[in-house]
């Protein structure tokens, strides 16, 4: 070595350092021990000076196991006066809301050798990057474009804006990445974890596992929470909102909702299984005037077949079936028919709505119809045909009786235990000159007396009669003679009959001069 000049030495050492500088400037995996470490705050303030009015270095933290030993001047910047006390625990949960799956311990760097920790957006030009070298932790956070001084404090005042708001939101909001494992999470989700799982659960794994992957856009759904009892279950609306390299998902508590829709489906089911026991058919139109509901009963009133009524058809559909199958009288001509049939439904939308249609068949139906709230209609239709033909027969047997009676030379007449008069045949009618029908108020026995005094002479038969009338329990029947003003005289006969009612028969006599005016006698004397 005494042959090489001493320039060339001087020369070869300085080369030597500025290599080594450059090395660790630029922190090189391998680094000499013997060499010394410029700060990075200095190749900050070196690179700022030499892009005048902005900065446009990363944030840069250098670590030593937990303790921050560098920083350069963004990095600075960021972590603000806690600068000095700033640790990798303290780094990691600031930066855990941007990064979810930044390293727990220095140690996780070291083992791995080089970790690349993406933004919560999935750009890949928002990452973390952290490296080990030679015991040394590098925490390098690329941003996608260079930021200037000034902007740096707005956006960790933004940061921790968005940071308050996630955490403050009444509803869970997490993010998962694109092999279901949750990333990041807002405090009402870790509460809901807790809650459902217990204060040690683990927040990488989902509390929804069956979420979709792979979404081209978002996407609700309904998913339960079992809880532990297997029994009770949460049920939450969700929002799956794809992002790059994973999802950002959103729940809603639904329970009230999903228990007001169970009620609704038990009280339908209720009302359904009401409607089948009815021998009434049911057709509940909604305000579409499309078919929403019809029991068993319609089925059988109607021949229609189940797979047209399921089909929901129309009112008028559903009306012109009926016609088609003779299930409604047949109207006269069609468009009068048609709208005589809006007169219907208009009339049973307003208000109650009665008809009886008397079927070719033979069979009466009676056709009513009642509105329903949000303009919904309902129409029953129920099988008369019973009823009517009893009516009908027993109205045929009472004018028979009546015929019947009617045909009698004496005059008849029936009062109820009250006194009101129920019934009178014609020649009652005409031998006292009156016809108690035509009056709309009750003719009783006092004005059937008055009737009989004003065309017989004096007799006490009148009162007695009156009183029997009214008198109630067991009653032996009994008869009397009249004189009549004009001459002439009467057979009154007054007999208790079934229910308390007494039927009292009049009839002329022959004139005989042994009978005294008013005699009476009763059947033993007879």
């Amino acid at each position: 070595m005494s042959d090489i000049p001493f320039t060339d030495l001087a020369a070869l050492a300085l080369i030597a350092l500025a290599s080594a500088a450059l090395a660790i400037q630029w922190l090189s995996p391998r680094r000499s021990a013997a060499a010394p470490v410029p700060t990075l705050a200095e190749l900050a303030d070196a690179q700022a000076s030499a892009t005048p009015g902005g900065l446009n270095d990363d944030p840069v933290f250098l670590f030593d196991g937990q303790e921050l030993i560098e920083a350069s001047s963004s990095a600075q910047v960021l972590v603000g006066e806690a600068g000095d006390m700033l640790t990798w625990d303290r780094l990691r949960r600031q930066l855990l809301p941007d990064f979810p799956a930044f390293p727990v311990d220095p140690a996780q760097v070291r083992d791995a050798g080089r970790l690349t920790i993406p933004a919560i957006d999935g750009d890949p030009q928002g990452e973390a990057l952290c490296e080990w070298i030679d015991g040394i932790t590098r925490v390098h956070l690329r941003a996608g474009t260079p930021l200037s001084a000034g902007d740096l404090p707005l956006i960790a005042q933004e940061l921790d804006i968005l940071r308050s708001a996630t955490n403050a939101a009444p509803y869970p909001a997490w993010r998962v990445d694109a092999k279901g494992q949750v990333t990041w999470c807002n405090t009402a989700y870790a509460r809901l974890l807790r809650k459902v799982r217990g204060r040690d659960a683990d927040t990488a794994q989902p509390l929804f596992p069956d979420l979709p992957q792979g979404l081209s856009e978002k996407r609700r759904l309904r998913q339960p929470i079992v809880l532990e009892d297997a029994v009770h279950k949460l049920w939450y609306d969700l929002w799956v909102i794809p992002q790059k390299r994973g999802s950002l998902c959103y729940a809603v508590d639904v329970n009230a909702v999903v228990d007001a829709e169970a009620a609704q489906r038990n009280f339908v089911q209720t009302l359904a299984k009401t409607f089948a026991q009815l021998s009434i058919g049911l057709a509940i139109f909604d305000r579409n005037r499309q078919l929403a509901l019809f029991n068993p009963a319609l089925i059988d009133l109607t021949d229609l077949p189940a797979d047209f009524l399921s089909s929901r058809p129309s009112l008028l559909t559903f009306f012109d079936r009926l016609r088609d199958s003779a299930m409604m009288p047949e109207p006269k001509d069609y468009a009068g028919w048609r709208q005589r049939l809006a007169d219907l439904v208009e009339a049973a939308s307003n208000g109650p709505y009665q008809e009886t249609w008397s079927l070719p068949s033979g069979s009466v139906y009676s056709v009513s119809g009642r509105p329903h709230p949000d303009g919904a209609v309902a129409f029953l239709i129920e099988d008369i045909t019973a009823e009517i033909t009893l009516t009908r027969r027993f109205r045929a047997e009472l004018e028979q009786n009546q015929a019947v009676l009617d045909a009698l030379p004496e005059a008849v007449a029936v009062f109820t235990p009250d006194g009101t008069l129920s019934f009178c045949n014609a020649a009652y009618r005409k031998l006292w000159g009156v016809d108690p029908d035509r009056s709309f108020a009750q003719y009783t026995v006092v004005d059937a007396a008055r009737d009989w005094q004003d065309r017989s002479l004096p007799t006490p038969a009148w009162g007695q009669l009156r009183d029997f009338v009214s008198v109630g329990g067991a009653r032996s029947p009994w008869q009397t003679e009249v004189p009549l003003r004009g001459g002439g005289r009467l057979g009154c006969q007054v007999q208790p009959i079934q229910n308390g009612a007494t039927m009292v028969r009049f009839d002329r006599l022959a004139e005989t001069g042994d009978k005294q005016p008013g005699h009476t006698r009763s059947s033993a004397e007879s």
